[in-house]
């Protein structure tokens, strides 16, 4: 590696969240179904012009997971040359996608490539950057529990594809997860085990279809508290001809889920519909795992 090759990090959708108690770390319990997209940003790695890594990502600014990915390898001995990482961002920021997760996981992915890296170490890493993370580092279908930390492959579901509707805006996602302690959102941790059986249950078998009453984001409310716009989105993804719209993660993009063989032709065409109101309105189909990580398989 180290030739300027690249590394797709793709965005995640939660088709469904369910929230539950604060741990003593002070991160909250959840149940959630994971599903990484077509939609990618890339990440392209290269030897770096000086003596320490360089992580570079045009338009964006602030703290960047990457960063911190490769400080903490470096912490652990990771004697790789020094590298510099640019970030081609397509997944929209502060947007509840997963993207700044899905990079630091891309990196993660290819560190044992350019030095070695033990996947213990790695799989510690990822927890630690955050609940997003570790479910990227095998991108496919996943039930995560714990914090997100615990990630727990299933079979895909049956044929559908997804509305994305970014907003004009970003979200916090420590300012949702406050907004939903202080509306009494999460679950007590019986309940949350009892809908942790029931999702298992209902993805028992090739092709499933998730059942309504489980197409539901417990964060949703605090979203919509602290950004009440968000709910003209929902309206317009279930006037388009989504079968189920709910937020996406803790918001503020909103996803429209559309069900059978011709669901990427219907939500493209609800995109194309809502792209006067919503510029960056796009469809996305789910990428299963074992698809290739290049840029060049999306």
């Amino acid at each position: 590696m180290l030739n300027g090759d690249r590394c797709s990090a793709y965005a995640k959708v939660n088709l469904c969240l369910f929230l539950g108690p604060t741990r003593t770390d002070g991160r909250h319990e959840l149940v959630t179904l994971l599903e990484p997209v077509s939609l990618a940003d890339d990440l392209v790695i290269a030897p770096a012009g000086s003596a320490a890594d360089e992580v570079v990502c045009p338009g964006v600014t602030g703290p960047n997971l990457v960063s911190e990915a490769l400080a903490r390898l470096r912490a652990k001995g990771w004697a790789a040359p020094p590298v510099r990482v640019e970030i081609e961002k397509r997944i929209p920021v502060a947007a509840g996608m997963g993207g700044g997760s899905a990079d630091a996981a891309a990196l993660l992915r290819c560190a044992a490539r350019l030095a070695p890296v033990d996947a213990a170490t790695v799989h510690r890493i990822a927890a630690d950057l955050g609940s997003d993370v570790p479910s990227q580092l095998d991108p496919g279908l996943s039930i995560a529990t714990g914090a997100g930390e615990i990630v727990t492959a299933v079979r895909e579901l049956e044929d559908h594809a997804l509305l994305v509707l970014p907003q004009a805006f970003g979200l916090s996602t420590a300012e949702v997860y406050r907004e939903a302690d202080r509306l009494g959102l999460p679950r007590p941790a019986e309940e949350l085990a009892s809908v942790h059986g029931d999702l298992e249950s209902s993805l028992d078998g090739a092709g499933a279809v998730l059942p309504a009453r489980l197409v539901v984001n417990d964060l949703e409310p605090a979203s919509l508290s602290l950004r009440p716009e968000i709910a003209s989105a929902l309206g317009c993804a279930r006037e388009a001809g989504a079968e189920h719209a709910l937020v996406c993660g803790s918001g503020p993009t909103v996803i429209g889920v559309f069900w059978g063989g011709e669901a990427h032709q219907r939500a493209a065409a609800a995109a194309a519909k809502l792209r006067g109101r919503f510029p960056l309105a796009t469809a996305t189909r789910p990428r299963a795992r074992g698809v290739g990580a290049s840029a060049a398989n999306r």
